[in-house]
């Protein structure tokens, strides 16, 4: 313990410099969030962190030092990509110790990257100029990202001024240290009063900062101005988009025609509607189970509809969840566009109001568990607004992990146009799913790895390059030689790769999320901190598909495999749910980007609002104006009874009330004085009750009789030996107690 209560003195403000660089590095973390795999994020957050750690508090020699940390990186690696499911450990140890070295890399050279950086950072920025250099260099990256990428950066602007403030004044203090070391010692007696003269400093700071005003920029960043001028929008989603021919772009939609999928798209945001709901969610339209090789055919969609009502509860032929939560969603269309199906969270169980009805008929799909509108008019109109109640399933994830395949589908009878593929489905394709849920042993299992196959080893983009394209089958010329796509991939090559595996699969279509609309209380809001309800607006570029899988008793679970994208999914165990996609997308697509970056900030990079901040700042300044009126308590009590007396005090006046101040104070703590005695008489008595005490009463008892009776004039020095006195008074009264006790 005394080595390392040794080693903390020596180190001290090393580790301090180490503290403000670990909260710099945590804002690059932040920003790579849109760019980064969420196993890549924790892997470099655990990284920086546990050497942040170990280097403020191991106190073992460096190199020893360095060694554990590199052993500690390498379990860190090993237990999040097991933890996000980008392998599986299996066999003998020389077997998993050879899957391990086959999955680490990038991994492991990103990680000893951060490493390095850090352990660098402290060593070689020592001075208040580098200080100031890496400072600048760090907050100048951020303002040019900020300014040509959709990324809003201003809370990791002001933490990285937060830290280098912080990290000078430590360097500040390391040299104070250095070239007073006698004032150092007893600057050292008074902690608190440098860490609230800090605090308030840097509070004041900070809340002259939250409450400037907002005007708009005098020059427009590239970014925006790059996005006015092409007439296009910063908010952006992923698309289902319609069938066209190679080299040419539709826009992007609602397809009403899934049986050629491909081609590439121009995205437009025309509005579609307005989502009001509690929680966020993918507007789910309706699905696909036949697959034809080149799309989806709706071909026996139309069997068991059944005519329905609102207010009609609607039934589901498949088993849903044990566990669900009701949420309840009203639709505003703003287009006028006659779409086949209504829109609501999975899974519909109920309408409860829709307006317009007179003008088609409502159908319910019970196997889909889609809403479908029959337009019957020449002139066809659909619903303006609706409200829909949908049952959220609560996913026991722990339970259907361990679940193996009879299990879940022995007593399950399976719909087997979930599990259709087509004569001429390629081998390969068939192989390559085997191979990548190799060590998966149970649906669960096998569903998270081919989810994160897909998500990291294909690339995102509208415009895929289809020259290189040779297989006739879709989803086999995706997964082996175009590469790329946009959601449409991703999600069929879900689905048929998991019916390849007798996992039964079936493809949705719908809108994701869209864009959170801001009140005037979001608008007052700092960092994003906007709650998970309220109204979205969803264009036509947020159209978008995905896979749901069967799970047996379990029911159908939705499987987000397109990077970007993230799947809200309520579960019993989030750590380890495969539904959780990682935040990535392609340094071209800048629209994708910025819509992404903006519903997970506001959902997961949530920082503190700039009320929090006013409040907390006030809190400080209360405190420090407490505490410094505390200190001038005795100036204070010398101007209330000057202010009294109609006269500044003397020295001599001085002298008597403080005198009068420690007799109170003995008085409280139940040592009398009878009214006939005189100051010397009742002194002469404490001393004999309590000697400890005489020392003080004594030289105090003194300094008022001089006050009160010796023409002699009391000095400056004489009074305020008067209110040491009284300190020794207290201390020896204290010690005086403890004795007792």
């Amino acid at each position: 313990m005394s080595d390392w209560l040794s080693l903390a003195k020596r180190s001290f403000f090393y580790s301090l410099s180490m503290f403000w660089i670990w909260i710099i590095g945590q804002q690059w973390i932040y920003f790579m969030d849109f760019t980064w795999y969420e196993e890549t994020q924790s892997i470099v957050w655990l990284t920086i962190t546990f050497v942040a750690a170990a280097e403020m508090l191991l106190p073992i020699k460096r190199l020893y030092r360095f060694i554990l940390e590199a052993i500690v990186i390498l379990y860190i690696i090993h237990r999040e990509l097991v933890r996000y499911w980008v392998y599986t450990p299996s066999g003998a140890l020389s077997d998993r110790i050879a899957q391990y070295v086959e999955h680490m890399s990038p991994y492991v050279w990103i990680a000893l990257g951060a490493w390095l950086v850090m352990i660098l950072s402290a060593l070689l920025v020592g001075t208040k100029r580098r200080i100031l250099l890496f400072s600048g260099m760090n907050v100048i990256a951020f303002c040019i990202l900020d300014s040509f990428t959709p990324v809003n950066l201003w809370q990791e602007v002001a933490w990285t001024v937060f830290a280098s403030l912080g990290w000078l004044v430590t360097e500040h203090f390391r040299r104070f240290q250095a070239r007073f070391p006698a004032g150092w010692r007893r600057l050292r007696k008074y902690p608190l009063k440098i860490l609230i003269h800090a605090a308030v400093l840097f509070s004041v700071m900070f809340v002259a900062g939250v409450s400037m005003p907002t005007v708009p920029p005098t020059l427009t960043d590239p970014y925006t101005a790059w996005i006015d001028t092409s007439g296009g929008s910063a908010n952006a989603g992923d698309v289902s988009g319609d069938f066209v021919p190679a080299k040419e772009s539709s826009s992007s939609g609602y397809s009403r025609n899934d049986s050629h999928l491909g081609g590439g798209f121009n995205f437009d945001y025309s509005p579609v509607m307005l989502v009001q709901s509690d929680k966020r969610g993918y507007w789910r339209g309706e699905t696909r189970q036949i697959y034809t090789g080149s799309g989806w055919s709706d071909q026996g969609s139309r069997r068991g509809y059944e005519e329905v009502e609102a207010g009609t509860p609607l039934r589901s032929e498949t088993p849903q969840a044990d566990e669900t939560e009701k949420l309840e969603q009203t639709v505003t269309m703003l287009s006028d566009n006659v779409y086949p199906v209504l829109f609501g969270a999975y899974h519909v169980s109920q309408i409860k109001s829709i307006e317009n009805a007179d003008g088609g008929k409502l159908l319910w799909d019970p196997q889909q568990s889609a809403l479908h509108w029959n337009a019957m008019s020449k002139e066809p109109e659909y619903p303006k607004t609706y409200t829909v109640v949908s049952d959220i399933p609560v996913v026991p994830e722990d339970e259907i992990r361990g679940k193996t395949f009879k299990q879940l589908y022995g007593e399950h009878d399976v719909d087997e146009s979930y599990l259709q593929i087509p004569k001429d489905f390629p081998e390969r394709t068939r192989e390559l799913a085997e191979q990548v849920t190799a060590s998966g042993q149970t649906p669960y299992e096998k569903i998270g790895l081919l989810q994160n196959y897909l998500i990291n080893n294909f690339r995102y983009t509208n415009q895929p390059d289809l020259s290189v394209k040779k297989s006739k089958d879709f989803v086999d010329g995706f997964l082996f030689e175009v590469k790329e796509g946009y959601c449409d991939y991703f999600s069929t090559s879900m689905v048929m790769m998991a019916r390849s595996l007798q996992i039964p699969a079936r493809w949705v279509k719908g809108y994701a999320p869209g864009v959170q609309q801001a009140d005037s209380d979001m608008m007052n809001r700092q960092g994003g901190d906007f709650p998970e309800g309220g109204t979205y607006t969803v264009t036509n570029a947020d159209a978008h598909s995905w896979a749901e899988i069967y799970f047996g008793p379990y029911g159908w679970v939705p499987v987000e495999a397109t990077p970007g994208f993230n799947m809200p999914l309520l579960t019993h165990a989030e750590d380890s749910k495969p539904v959780a996609v990682p935040e990535v997308q392609e340094e071209q697509e800048p629209e994708v980007q910025n819509d992404v970056h903006a519903e997970e900030t506001t959902q997961e990079h949530e920082g503190i609002s700039g009320t929090a901040v006013a409040w907390i700042t006030l809190a400080i300044v209360v405190l420090f104006a407490a505490y410094a009126a505390w200190l001038m308590r005795i100036p204070l009590r010398f101007f209330l009874v000057g202010v009294r007396k109609g006269q500044k005090l003397t020295p001599d006046q001085k002298v008597i009330v403080l005198t009068e101040r420690w007799i109170q104070r003995l008085k409280r703590k139940g040592i009398r004085r009878d009214t006939h005695e005189t100051l010397r008489e009742s002194v002469k008595r404490w001393n004999q009750d309590m000697p400890a005490l005489a020392p003080s009463l004594d030289r105090l008892l003194t300094l008022f009789e001089k006050a009160r009776y010796s023409p002699a004039a009391v000095t400056e020095d004489e009074w305020k030996q008067v209110h040491m006195l009284s300190r020794e008074l207290r201390e020896a009264f204290k010690k005086t107690e403890d004795l007792a006790a």
